[in-house]
């Protein structure tokens, strides 16, 4: 039995995923959300920032109900977007302002640039693979923090078990929306923890390998072979959330 019908949260990823595709692909997508959103949850969960996210509506992308942004350590939403303290507590109290502690832990080690944007609870560095040596990441997980790496450029460190699944399970908990509504859906590897989650998931036809081989065993991953935006609309319809497939 399909799934249409009921409340759907879509928690997607942006760039490369609802940002991702061509024009045409990202308007059809944009279209059939914005003619359901009495029953639609749209949640942005991204490595991006708010004052990014908020930015996108002037673009014409569909405006989220909520925002996990920075990679699992900010959680938004409202009229304005802004940071809801409740939610965000345990990530806060996980992180401790450790912006200085990373900074000097990391100091000279090679292939890291630090990100020039200011994180309220993660540190973000650029890096070059060739470059990078394993000590970085046993650095920063010998003293507490998690290490996250994707696209072969991005390096996050972040606070333990803090990430994009992890703090989606606590939002849709707090939405009280029963897991069998939820799709997810992401290209990169910062999204493998969003794509273990228990939801139905999507991994779109750009994506990563390195993201394609981590989840290919994950049973309730699809692997779409359409990008972006298209890939996603084939995912909706693949696991039952609305009829008929991608154009």
């Amino acid at each position: 039995m399909g799934r249409a019908g009921a409340r759907l949260v879509l928690a997607t990823d942006l760039d490369g995923t609802f940002l991702g595709g061509s024009d045409l692909q990202r308007a059809d997508l944009y279209r059939w959300i914005e003619a359901r959103r009495a029953e639609i949850t749209l949640v942005f969960v991204t490595g991006r920032d708010l004052p990014f996210v908020r930015a996108l509506a002037a673009r014409g992308v569909p405006r989220p109900d909520f925002v996990i942004g920075d990679v699992g350590t900010t959680i938004a939403g409202g009229a304005g977007l802004v940071p809801l303290a409740e939610l965000e507590r345990p990530i806060a109290e996980a992180w401790r302002d450790a912006g200085a502690r990373v900074r000097e832990l990391l100091k000279g080690e090679p292939g890291l640039t630090p990100q020039p944007t200011e994180f309220r609870y993660r540190m973000s560095y650029c890096y070059d693979p060739a470059a990078l040596r394993p000590s970085a990441r046993e650095k920063v997980e010998a003293a507490g923090f998690d290490c996250l790496t994707s696209a072969d450029t991005f390096f996050d460190v972040l606070p333990r078990g803090v990430s994009k699944g992890p703090t989606l399970e606590r939002v849709i908990r707090h939405l009280s929306i029963a897991p069998e509504r939820v799709l997810c859906a992401g290209d990169t590897l910062n999204d493998l923890s969003l794509l273990s989650t228990p939801f139905a998931g999507v991994a779109v036809g750009n994506s990563e390998p390195a993201l394609v081989r981590a989840v290919a065993n994950l049973p309730d991953v699809y692997l779409s072979r359409l990008p972006g935006a298209a890939g996603i609309a084939d995912a909706l319809a693949h696991h039952g959330f609305m009829e008929g497939g991608a154009e």
